[in-house]
Formats: structure tokens, C-alpha cells, sequence
């Protein structure tokens, strides 16, 4: 025989108004973790553009790689860490989320930055294409 049941009484602890909070311990390893991974990550791209005009020839002039390519890869990192903090924003991981914002925002900073210096730099090589810097496309 089946018998009524009362509906439950009012929970506090679940439903919409809960606001559930990742652990700690896990949410500040892991904004740690990736902050390192992603300022790793840009150490070794902007490394490889560095030594892209590294020559131990002396009788040899090199100039540095166009910094498109090597924007457009740091702008993939802070996508990531966009991605990240939305992630850890439905977690409930608020120090995940404030330093991958952190992040980002300093990325697009660095990119938007080598934007305008590699915008200048072309604007100067199409204007005097012997100045120091610029790439002899021959």
C-alpha cells in the first residue's frame, strides 16, 4: 500500500541559493599551478623569439623574427586563461578565477603592446627598408 508523503520541509542547504566554495587548499594549488604553467609558457615563446636573433657568427647580421606569430601564441595562452576562469568561476574557485583574470589581463596587455611596437616596426621597414632591424627579403 502506497501512503501519502509530505513534501519536504525547506532545506537551506540546497537549491538555487546555495553558494558552494571549492576547497581551498585545491583552489589556491591550482591558481598557482597554472599561473606557473602559463608564465612558463611565455618564457619559452618569447625565449624563441629572442633566440631567433641570437647568431654566434660574428661575420653574420641577424635580426629577430617578425613577433606576429609569437603574438598570436601568447594570445592563445591568455584565451586559456579566459577559459580557465570561467571554468574555475563555476567551480566556486575564487582565487583560481581572480588569477587567471589577473593573467589574462596581463597578457592582453603584453600582446596589445607588441602589436603596436610590431606595427611600428613594419610602418618603418616599408619606409626605409635599410634601417637597423629590418629583414632583406631577397
Amino acid at each position: 500500500m502506497n501512503l501519502p508523503v509530505a513534501p519536504s520541509a525547506f532545506d537551506a542547504t540546497t537549491g538555487p541559493g546555495q553558494r558552494r566554495r571549492a576547497d581551498p587548499g585545491a583552489d589556491i594549488g591550482a591558481g598557482c599551478g597554472l599561473v606557473l604553467v602559463e608564465l612558463i609558457i611565455l618564457l619559452v615563446i618569447f625565449g624563441l623569439w629572442f633566440l631567433s636573433g641570437v647568431n654566434l657568427d660574428p661575420a653574420k647580421s641577424v635580426t629577430t623574427d617578425s613577433l606576429w606569430n609569437y603574438l598570436a601564441a601568447a594570445g592563445g595562452v591568455g584565451v586559456l586563461a579566459v577559459v580557465a576562469a570561467a571554468i574555475a568561476a563555476r567551480a566556486g574557485a575564487v582565487v583560481t578565477v581572480v588569477t587567471q583574470a589577473v593573467m589574462a589581463t596581463l597578457i592582453c596587455i603584453v600582446v596589445f603592446g607588441g602589436v603596436e611596437v610590431q606595427a611600428h616596426q613594419d610602418q618603418r621597414c616599408r619606409d626605409v627598408p635599410s634601417a637597423a632591424g629590418c629583414k632583406d627579403l631577397d
